[in-house]
C-alpha cells in the first residue's frame, strides 16, 4: 500500500480518489480547504480528509511528508505552491494543470529535486501527447502533427451547445491564454479562439479552434522535427462566436470571476457527455507521404462501482495511470518527466489507462 494526497475535493479529485482507494493499493488522504466539500466525500476505508489551506505552506508540507506522491486537482493558480511543497516533503508530484506558465515553474522547481514531477497528466494536456507522440514515433520524417480534443454534452441545449463537464477556472484560462504552435517550423504563440476549423466524425459536425496548454510540452519536444503541430478544442459549431462575443465584445476576459459566476450559474452540468480524442500526424515513410489518425471517443460509465462522467473518467484516469506506472518503476523517479516519454502502449495497458480503451477502441486508421 502506498500513501497517496489528492488536492482537490472537487469532482476530478474525489474521482481520482475513488479510482486509487477500489485499485486496493493504495491508501489516499484528499485535502481541501472547504471542509464542506471534504463532508461530501464517499466514506471509504483507505480514503480519509484532511482540511488544509494551500496558501499555508508548512501546513502542506506537514501533510505530504512521508508520502509517496501527491497529486494536484486544483485550481491552475494553486499548482506553484503545492509542487514547492512536495519538493519541500520529498515526495514524487503529478498534476492536472494546462497553465503554460505554472508547468514552466514546475520545471524548475524539478531541476533539484531528488523525486519525480509529472505535470500535464490528464487528457489535454496529457493523454493527447502520448498518442501524438506515439504515431509521430513511426515515421521517418514529419510534417504535421494536429491534435483536437473536446469534452461534450451527448444531448446539447443551449445557445453555446455546452454543459459544465469540469473545472470551469480551467475552461476560463485555455479560452484566454495565448496558445503554443509550430508554424513553418517556427514555435510561436497564436491566440485563443482563433483558425476555427469544421470535421466530421461518425457523421457530427464539430467545429475546432485554438486553445491554450494542451501540447503540453510537445512543442518544445517536436521543435526542429515538424513543420506544423497545433492543438484545438472540439465543440458543436457556435459555440466560439458566441464565447468571442463574451470575451472579446463584452470585456469579460479582463472580469474572469464575472464570466464563472455566469458559467457555473446558468450553464448546468451533466454526467451524460462523450470525450472525443482526433489526432492525425502526416509524414514520410520509406519516401511516401503518408496520414496516420487515432480516433476514440470516451462515454460516461460506472467506474468504481458509481457512475462517472466521460470527462472525469478519461482525466482520472490518466493521472492515476501515471502514478501507477511511476509506482512500479516503469516511469523515471527522478526530475522532470513529459508526458511524451509515456509509451501508449504501456499506458493503455494499465489498469487505470484501460479505461481509455474499454468499450469504445481507440484506432488508428493509415491513409
Amino acid at each position: 500500500m502506498k500513501d497517496i494526497v489528492v488536492i482537490g475535493a472537487g469532482k476530478i479529485g474525489s474521482t481520482m480518489a475513488r479510482m486509487l482507494a477500489h485499485s486496493g493499493d493504495y491508501n489516499v488522504t484528499i485535502a481541501d480547504r472547504s471542509a464542506e466539500q471534504l463532508a461530501a466525500i464517499e466514506a471509504h476505508k483507505a480514503v480519509s480528509t484532511a482540511v488544509v489551506d494551500i496558501a499555508d505552506g508548512k501546513a502542506l508540507v506537514n501533510l505530504l511528508k512521508g508520502k509517496f506522491a501527491v497529486l494536484s486537482a486544483a485550481p491552475y493558480h494553486l499548482t506553484v505552491a503545492i509542487a514547492e511543497a512536495a519538493a519541500a516533503a520529498g515526495i514524487h508530484y503529478l498534476d492536472l494543470t494546462e497553465d503554460v506558465e505554472s508547468t514552466r515553474a514546475v520545471k524548475r522547481i524539478a531541476a533539484t529535486a531528488e523525486t519525480a514531477f509529472i505535470p500535464q497528466c490528464g487528457l489535454a494536456p496529457g493523454f493527447i501527447s502520448i498518442v501524438a507522440n506515439d504515431l509521430a514515433s513511426r515515421f521517418d520524417t514529419l510534417e504535421s502533427v494536429r491534435m483536437r480534443v473536446g469534452a461534450l454534452p451527448q444531448y446539447p441545449s443551449n445557445a453555446l451547445n455546452y454543459n459544465l463537464t469540469w473545472s470551469t477556472d480551467g475552461v476560463i484560462n485555455e479560452y484566454i491564454e495565448p496558445c503554443e504552435a509550430i508554424v513553418e517550423g517556427s514555435l510561436i504563440e497564436v491566440p485563443a479562439l482563433e483558425e476555427r476549423e469544421e470535421f466530421s466524425l461518425d457523421g457530427v459536425t464539430y467545429e475546432a479552434f485554438n486553445t491554450s496548454g494542451g501540447l503540453g510540452t510537445l512543442c518544445e519536444t517536436l521543435k526542429g522535427k515538424v513543420r506544423t503541430l497545433n492543438y484545438k478544442t472540439i465543440r458543436y459549431p457556435g459555440h466560439v462566436g458566441i464565447m468571442k462575443a463574451l470575451l472579446n465584445d463584452l470585456g469579460l476576459r479582463h472580469r474572469r470571476e464575472v464570466l464563472k459566476d455566469i458559467f457555473e450559474n446558468a450553464l448546468p452540468t451533466t454526467t451524460q457527455d462523450v470525450v472525443i480524442i482526433f489526432v492525425t500526424v502526416s509524414g514520410r515513410k520509406d519516401g511516401r507521404l503518408v496520414q496516420e489518425t487515432y480516433a476514440n471517443k470516451v462515454y460516461s460509465a460506472v467506474v468504481a462501482g458509481r457512475m462517472h462522467s466521460a470527462i472525469q473518467i478519461t482525466t482520472a484516469g490518466s493521472i492515476c495511470a501515471v502514478l501507477d506506472m511511476l509506482a512500479d518503476g516503469s516511469l523515471r523517479a527522478k526530475g522532470f518527466v513529459k508526458q511524451e516519454e509515456i509509451g501508449l502502449d504501456a499506458f493503455l495497458a494499465n489498469r487505470f489507462g484501460h479505461y481509455y480503451a474499454q468499450e469504445h477502441h481507440g484506432h488508428r486508421a493509415a491513409s
